[in-house]
This record gives structure tokens, sequence and C-alpha cells, in this order.
């Protein structure tokens, strides 16, 4: 990929645009080391998000909507800021954080077939 395909960097309001956060969370990931790289600044210092940036927060965001707590979040961005040699260390984080989503996608299912159940039990009652 050339330089000219990248996208320019975007300024905190429209990162949180592009990403459906808020600045304050996006402050926050940064101050609290959940960012792989430190976020750019511009000359008169404002922050300076770039697609990298973005993708990360994606992930970010991804491993918090399925419940993985801050700390472990922190731990994997540590590992992946650290470079090459730690990828089994990361694989083992990121295996047992989808097996807890695995076992709440069951506990999930199952509560969903119970609702089923009696949406079935009702729609017969009122079918008579």
């Amino acid at each position: 990929m050339s330089l000219a395909t990248l996208a320019p960097p975007l300024s905190i309001a429209d990162a949180a645009s592009a990403s459906g956060l808020t600045t304050h969370t996006l402050r926050y990931y940064e101050r609290d080391g959940l960012m792989v790289a430190g976020v750019g600044r511009s000359a008169s210092g404002h922050r300076r998000y770039t697609e990298r940036d973005l993708a990360w927060i994606t992930m970010i965001t991804r491993l918090r909507s399925t419940g993985m707590p801050i700390r472990e979040v922190r731990a994997y961005a540590e590992l992946v800021r650290a470079g090459t040699g730690n990828e089994a260390e990361r694989l083992a984080l990121l295996r047992a954080h989808r097996e807890r989503v695995l076992a709440q996608l069951a506990e999930i299912s199952e509560n969903l077939e119970a609702i089923d159940h009696k949406v079935e039990l009702y729609e017969a009652h009122l079918a008579k």
C-alpha cells in the first residue's frame, strides 16, 4: 500500500464519530494503556488517529463488547506492544476469552429456547 492511499489522520472528534465511542472513552483507552502505540499529535498537540489506531480501537471495542475485562485488554495490548516472540501468550489469552464467549453464547441460546417455548405456549393459547 502506498502512502498516497492512506487516509489522512483524524481528529479525536472524527475518530470518536468513526468508532462510535466518545472522546472521553478514546482518551481513557490511551491513558489506561489500552492502545498499542501512542496516538500521534499534530504540531498544535491535538491527537491524530490513523487507520491503524482505528483498527485497534475496533478490536478493543469487540473484546470489551464480549466481556473481556480491562485488565486482560491491557495485558493483550502490552503483549502486542512488546512485538514478536510472545504470540503463544497472545493466542492463549484470546483462546481463553473465546471459550468464555462460547459459554455465554450457549447460555444465551438456552435462555432463548425457554423464551421461544413460552411464546409458543401463549400463541397456541391465543389461537384457540
